[in-house]
């Protein structure tokens, strides 16, 4: 029932990344501004300054980068002056190359006042501000993504411990019961019954050790390992317990949590056959309803001493419902009422999922 999550590709490609906005940046720098020159009616070969000035430009910014990174993670009292501190002198040299390139192309384009060099500055400010910005917002938007899935990892990873803690919760519970089972078949002296009983334990626990806690299975599937747990039970009631399954064929698919079925039947059988020597019955009934799953498991036991609704004894109806909640959130139910004129109905209902070819 996990959900694993993507190994990330992003990081990895980082610097691929951003060689690729670098040089479409700048490529797209070069074409806008040789269309402009043509525009203005500069020569042909005016477009050697453009790709000159993009070049000096992508040369700038791949050395501005180094220092950016070098700040990268620093405390902002000292990231924000030492990235202005880069922005300016970056600019003042980008200015220097674009001025010296223009006007050894250009002999018009020469400028005799302060003014004209400020806007050079001016203008060669605002590319590289706009650059700076667009790295930086990249960067971080990379941060937080790799945060997020690191938190998406960190709680992928508490869920499956939590589901593992939950699932292996149940053996030490059933295995003391059934422990006690045997050595009062050995006190009794019936050996041969306690021979089969661990026998079947045996069969029971490598079949919970060798399923994956975190991994649904078919309903069917659920009900074989059920019958595993019910070959024990049998030996130590014998007639005095009857099973009925009930299951419809469209339901049999249906993917449910492994061993979610052993701990409500386990708790219908204790409070059945123990409070009755003349035995019990338990019926498990499935069914599809729509997109959900209806599961039974009822009992013609005396119920429960206080069976309020929504609420059950023991450690597995505990330990279930925490599953339930666990892995389906709201979309789930585990509801208890007492039948009439006796016994009582564990009704579990999930999200309906089938399995692939089913």
């Amino acid at each position: 029932m996990s959900t694993a999550l993507p190994t990330t590709v992003f990081a990895p490609r980082r610097g691929n990344l951003f060689w690729l906005l670098q040089t479409g940046g700048w490529f797209s720098y070069f074409l806008l501004s040789f269309l402009a020159a043509m525009g203005d009616g500069k020569p042909l070969g005016y477009g050697v300054a453009s790709l000159s000035v993009a070049l000096c430009g992508f040369a700038t910014t791949s050395v501005l980068r180094l220092g950016y990174r070098r700040l990268w993670g620093k405390p902002l009292r000292v990231m924000v002056p030492g990235a202005a501190l880069m922005l300016v002198v970056a600019t003042l040299v980008q200015m220097k190359l674009h001025v010296g390139i223009t006007f050894s192309y250009c002999d018009d384009c020469r400028i005799h006042s302060l003014l004209g060099y400020v806007w050079y500055f001016a203008s060669a400010f605002y590319l590289l501000l706009s650059w700076s910005g667009l790295y930086f917002g990249i960067k971080l938007a990379q941060q937080l993504q790799q945060q997020k899935e690191t938190a998406l990892r960190a709680a992928n990873a508490a869920h499956a411990a939590q589901l593992r803690m939950l699932r292996y919760q149940l053996t030490p519970h059933f295995l003391f019961n059934t422990l006690n089972a045997i050595s009062t078949l050995v006190m009794d002296d019936r050996r041969d019954t306690a021979h089969r009983m661990i026998c079947s334990l045996s069969s029971f626990l490598r079949h919970s050790l060798e399923s994956d806690p975190e991994q649904a299975v078919t309903l069917a599937e659920e009900v074989e390992a059920l019958e595993l747990y019910l070959d024990i039970e049998r030996l130590r009631f014998g007639d005095r317990l009857s099973v009925v399954l009930d299951i419809e064929p469209a339901a049999d698919a249906a993917l449910v949590p492994s061993l979610i079925l052993q701990p409500l039947v386990e708790n219908a059988i204790k409070y059945t056959l123990a409070a009755s020597e003349a035995g019990g019955r338990i019926e498990l009934v499935a069914r599809r309803s729509g997109d959900m799953l209806d599961l039974h498991v009822r009992d013609d036991g005396p119920g429960f001493a206080a069976p309020t609704r929504g609420r059950g004894p023991g450690v597995g109806l505990a330990n279930t419902r925490e599953r339930l909640r666990v892995l389906y959130g709201e979309q789930q139910l585990l509801d208890i009422v007492a039948r009439q004129p006796r016994g009582t109905d564990v009704h579990l209902r999930l999200p309906f999922t089938a399995a692939a070819g089913g």
